[in-house]
């Protein structure tokens, strides 16, 4: 009896083909397309046609005809509201910048998901995402990077659970991008060519500030104070909810040279304004600790540590200092250490853990 899959699929390339390939390794393959942000007219959905977008249940259906594999359209709306967009807004009016593609990965496309799927007799759930499960000699499940550095998925994958990964099949880590679409070509699949999702879903006009001042309104807070760290006035910003470390543009402050935000203070609605050199620094505090390739930190240890999506990676120690805290110790400086963002721990090519960096 073939083992049954069920595969998110966004109407994108690449879980169109992660549901082709698992086709032709013999699983018995549903295609499932999530309804997580679907408030757009006809015009919305042709311009932000990405993961979230109505099109999205459109295209992968037309795939989904192409493949020959029947497909379901999921509503996860109030999921993601409380889990994804909830979390958003309240992180940015306490001063930190999340990373809700984390969020919706743990609590949305895996945990959600994978309890509809079991229900209905899943074996497992996929997704296109570039990386791949690794099962550990001691028996712990862990994220590999993916096959090609330039698209690996990994860091936004830190928070997924033993289980979940037991049950999860990502075939598309494998493959480079262009192995992928030259596959979808191949294959007749009507998506080969669509171009990727680069913006916040739920955002598609890169207009933080203002999706925040609509879904909190009333609890926004307003004009504020840029500072010095000695706390000298240089002029007043448009609310804490419009910046970020490590932000140089859009500041409007006539200081004759580039200034940078190093720190934001909620509680005084103050924005810290530094120099270059000030947006650097060598430790950090996170919390939110989520284990993936190791079981616990019970002792101090070297690892590869990422701040960002896009940052490369840096050495550091990492040591327990309390029962959610973990204190990272940079063997070199690094650019904008964020509250909010995740810090994610690698060693030989996989994810050992991470959490969410609180100082």
């Amino acid at each position: 009896m073939k083992e049954k899959v069920v595969v998110g699929m966004s109407g994108g390339v690449d879980s169109s083909v992660a549901a082709y390939l698992l086709k032709e390794q013999g699983y018995e393959v549903i295609g499932v397309t999530m309804q997580i942000w679907q408030e757009e007219d006809i015009a919305a959905q042709e311009e932000n046609g990405g993961c979230c977008g109505l099109s999205a249940a459109e295209d992968a259906g037309r795939v989904a005809q192409v493949l020959g594999i029947p497909h379901y359209v999921m509503n996860f709306k109030k999921e993601f509201q409380e889990k994804v967009v909830d979390y958003f807004t309240e992180a940015y009016l306490q001063g930190r910048t999340p990373n809700p593609c984390i969020a919706c990965n743990r609590y949305v496309k895996w945990e959600s998901l994978l309890k509809r799927s079991m229900e209905i007799g899943a074996d497992y759930i996929a997704t296109g995402h570039y990386a791949r499960i690794l099962k550990l000699p001691g028996g712990r499940y862990a994220i590999g990077n993916a096959a090609s550095a330039a698209k690996d998925q990994t860091y936004a994958l830190y928070g997924l659970t033993q289980y979940q990964l037991a049950h999860t099949l990502m075939p598309v880590g494998d493959y480079t991008k262009e192995e992928i679409r030259r596959i979808a070509e191949r294959e007749g699949i009507p998506v080969a060519n669509k171009p990727d999702s680069q913006e916040i879903c739920f955002i598609p006009d890169h207009d933080y500030a203002a999706f925040i001042d609509r879904a909190a309104a009333g609890r926004v807070p307003g004009k504020g104070n840029y500072v010095t760290k000695e706390g000298v006035v240089l002029g007043e910003h448009l609310g804490i909810t419009h910046y970020t470390i490590g932000q140089r543009k859009g500041l409007n402050l006539a200081m004759g040279h580039p200034v940078f935000v190093t720190e934001i203070r909620p509680e005084s609605d103050e924005v810290v304004i530094g120099e270059a050199e000030d947006v650097f620094g060598q430790t950090l505090l996170c919390g939110e600790l989520n284990f993936m390739g190791m079981e616990d930190l019970k002792e101090p240890r070297e690892v590869l540590a990422k701040i960002r999506y896009a940052h490369s990676g840096e050495r550091c120690l990492i040591e327990r200092t309390g029962p959610d805290r973990i204190v990272c110790r940079f063997h070199k400086p690094v650019r904008a250490i964020t509250p909010g963002q995740a810090v994610v721990f690698y060693e030989d090519g996989y994810v050992l853990g991470g959490g969410t960096i609180c100082g």
